[in-house]
């Protein structure tokens, strides 16, 4: 996917992204199979699984990775849970030793940029040294401002730091003692898929049959999430219900990313298709699968596995995905002894932000998403977090960086730089995008290897397109030229 874009590239770009590949590699990192994940043209893809040994068992006879033990497939009844997805470290030395940009002349540059009419009246900016944290440039850096998807950043940070980058979510089928009772339990995962759907059901249909029964009870348990399953902004194309218990993020297209018409109730979608699909294997259903908690004493019948944590959070940056985001915040709170709601979410996020040691004056998290306009984080906050992401003594939250979008490639700043852009390939940012509201947020690696965390917030924004060239304009500034 990504080849046309980089073949447009200047030259000069090129060159220039080769000869930074070192500085990029070690604080983007980590290295898996050769390749950064998040710049692999399936980095966010719902079915990658990302480099070698990222799944239990070989590819099946089709040749697609289809054996139960994989990566996000089932494990069927018996079989151990996949192994934690291993990512080698970085290949080629860093170019951090380098000075930092001088900050007069970093404010000569950005200064007059952020005057561009399209940013509205309220912005604010901050740069800094991501390998020192120290500030180079900043504009109302420490003030809170609404930061739409940027906050992602903050949501993938927490809970990465709450369940490592090897934590996968399972979504399990249950059994009464006699088998004849069968519950699917949501685990909270949004991107299970009918290909994983459709295997659970295969594994849960051979273990019935093997214990001879033919004709169940099928219910559905969303217990493991509480609270409204509404997000504040009510229906809306941009999000599903949020629910335990769901299929393609209860997309009723065959879109897997960015906005789409929505299922009311993907809980019970999916338990109507799990049922129809242990049809097709021979087992009968009486009724509509009922919503309800699994019986006590059930015992575990098929499961299976999302992608490891550190492949949703690139998926959740790179597509800024709002079902995905407010899963991985649910999944924080539930690490954190917290009701797996908006509230208990944002709880638990502020929480392990504050364990980071980022400033949190002014911080405000009504959602893990951005949708919500109450949110508020200041540039400094964002850039804190960026910062700690390339700290070589937190590798665990290095997927914050390879998730960031790449200018002119990749996810929602793939057609944001032109092929002449010096930001073009350079420039790893994470975009928010509300009516009034536009913000920028990522990484730049300078000529002489030094990585810069930026970002850029605007209110009251009179175009979204002005705003966004503007956005784009700062960071590419602080890209090299060829």
């Amino acid at each position: 996917m990504g080849e046309p874009k980089l073949l447009r590239l200047t030259a000069g770009s090129a060159v220039l992204g080769l000869l930074l590949a070192g500085g990029a590699a070690a604080a983007a990192g980590p290295w898996d199979g050769g390749q950064r994940t998040a710049e692999r043209a399936l980095a966010a893809a719902p079915h990658a699984t990302g480099g070698a040994h990222h799944g239990g068992a070989r590819p099946g006879p089709g040749g697609d990775g289809s054996g139960s033990d994989r990566a996000g497939q089932p494990d069927g009844p018996g079989r151990q849970a996949p192994a934690p997805a291993p990512s080698a470290p970085g290949v080629l030395a860093a170019l951090g030793e380098a000075p930092a940009p001088p900050a007069r002349s970093l404010a000569g540059t950005l200064t007059p940029l952020l005057a561009a009419p399209g940013l509205g009246p309220v912005r604010t900016a901050a740069v800094v040294d991501a390998r020192t944290g120290q500030r180079l440039y900043g504009s109302g850096a420490d003030s809170p401002m609404t930061p739409a998807s940027t906050i992602k950043i903050a949501t993938a940070a927490a809970a990465l730091t709450a369940l490592g980058p090897a934590h996968r979510l399972r979504t399990t089928v249950v059994a009464a003692p006699d088998a004849r009772r069968v519950t699917l339990v949501g685990g909270g995962d949004p991107t299970l898929d009918r290909p994983r759907l459709r295997a659970l059901a295969a594994d849960t249909a051979r273990a019935l049959r093997g214990r001879g029964v033919e004709t169940i009870q099928l219910s559905y348990d969303t217990s493991l999430y509480s609270g409204p399953a509404r997000h504040p902004i009510g229906v809306n194309d941009n999000i599903a219900p949020v629910s335990a218990l769901m299929t393609d993020e209860g997309r009723l297209d065959s879109s897997t990313s960015g906005p789409a018409p929505r299922s009311a109730d993907p809980a019970a979608d999916t338990a109507r298709a799990f049922g129809a699909l242990l049809a097709g294997h021979g087992i009968a259903t009486r009724g509509a699968p009922a919503p309800g908690r699994a019986p006590e004493k059930a015992t575990g019948i098929a499961r299976t596995y999302s992608q490891p944590l550190s492949a949703l959070v690139e998926r959740t940056l790179t597509n800024s995905d709002n079902d995905l985001a407010e899963a991985l915040a649910r999944h924080t709170a539930i690490a954190t002894g917290r009701p797996a709601s908006f509230t208990g979410a944002a709880e638990a996020i502020r929480t392990r932000l504050g364990e980071l040691g980022v400033p949190l004056t002014g911080v405000r998290l009504a959602d893990a998403s951005g949708l919500d306009r109450r949110d508020r984080i200041s540039a400094a906050t964002l850039t804190a977090l960026l910062a700690r992401a390339a700290a070589p003594d937190r590798p665990a939250l290095r997927p914050v960086l390879t998730g960031l979008p790449v200018g002119g490639f990749s996810g929602t700043l793939k057609d944001r730089y032109a092929a002449t852009s010096p930001g073009a390939g350079l420039v790893r940012a994470k975009t928010g995008t509300l009516s009034g509201v536009n913000t920028l947020a990522g990484t730049v690696v300078t000529a002489d290897g030094r990585l810069l965390a930026f970002a850029f917030l605007a209110g009251r924004t009179p175009s979204p397109y002005d705003a966004q060239s503007a956005l784009d304009a700062l960071a590419a500034a602080l890209a090299p030229r060829a």
